[in-house]
């Protein structure tokens, strides 16, 4: 097994119930720009370029309540600075929408959910070089209080324009229904890191590629054995892995093949499902 040394996220794809409104919600109060829109989909952007987010309004959508099924726990998007990441906090308290927050010692996060349920982070980074592991090698964590005020005085008198250009997708977070098998796929046969084991102390894994904190964090907070799920639920419809280029993305490829897991092409990139039924697209740069 290679280990994947260097990966970035791509977009995130999302089943809603109501594009319209999951536009309104995404541009106001996240900060995202339209880049393109058809009848029932749209790709929302923090560049200009790129989309970040890709929305699709399912007919008879089926709002899945939080906590009940694999998939999403949250989408997490990283801003360039602290004062980005202040400037946000004040456009959210503006918007009247519940905020949860933690200052995780390598990063300080706010939280909150989109009109379906979708969990979104919005954090900042600390400087790598601050981040410090413990003696089994996990990154230390926590969830202390954020510094709010801090935060706020960061932003004072600028005005909030939405996420800068430089904002990207930091890390996904995934409820799934089997710790150890989905160990076994991410980090066996994809080749991740395991930056924090908290599986016996609180149902959680935290993985990276390059030694960043964590690229993917995976729980069984909706339960052992979580159902996948229907079809016309809203939540996650894929997330992207992007690798740095073809020959990795062969590699990878080749990996699933060998654990014998089927992955599809279109239009360049793989499409392959992890033991939980939670969708992955692998793309290069």
């Amino acid at each position: 097994m290679t280990h994947i040394s260097d990966i970035e996220l791509g977009e995130v794809k999302l089943k809603v119930s109501n594009l319209e409104r999951s536009i309104k919600f995404y541009q106001e109060v996240v900060g995202l720009k339209m880049l393109n829109q058809e009848a029932k989909t749209a790709e929302l952007t923090a560049d200009g370029k790129n989309a970040l987010l890709v929305l699709e309004e399912i007919p008879g959508a089926v709002v899945v309540p939080p906590r009940s099924a694999s998939g999403l726990y949250h989408f997490a998007i990283l801003l360039p600075t602290r004062k980005d990441l202040g400037l946000s906090l004040r456009n959210l308290i503006e918007s009247g929408i519940h905020i949860g927050q933690a200052d995780h010692l390598v990063s300080e996060a706010l939280y909150i959910s989109d009109p379906d349920h979708n969990g979104i982070e919005i954090y900042r980074d600390r400087p790598r070089e601050t981040w410090t592991r413990d003696e089994k090698g996990n990154y230390n964590m926590a969830t202390d209080p954020i510094d709010w005020e801090g935060l706020l005085e960061e932003a004072k008198g600028e005005a909030w324009t939405g996420l800068p250009a430089g904002t990207t997708m930091g890390h996904v977070h995934v409820h799934v229904s089997d710790l150890q098998k989905s160990k076994q796929f991410y980090c066996d046969v994809l080749g991740f890191d395991i930056t924090a084991n908290y599986m016996s102390r609180m149902g959680a894994l935290f993985i990276s590629a390059g030694g960043y904190h964590h690229h993917l964090g995976l729980n069984i907070w909706a339960g052992n054995g979580a159902p996948m799920p229907p079809v016309n639920g809203t939540g996650l419809a894929y997330y992207t892995i992007v690798v740095p280029d073809q020959e990795e993305l062969d590699n990878v490829v080749g990996q699933l093949r060998n654990a014998g897991i089927s992955a599809e092409e279109e239009a360049g990139a793989w499409f392959v499902k992890d033991p939980s039924g939670i969708q992955l697209k692998l793309t290069t740069k």
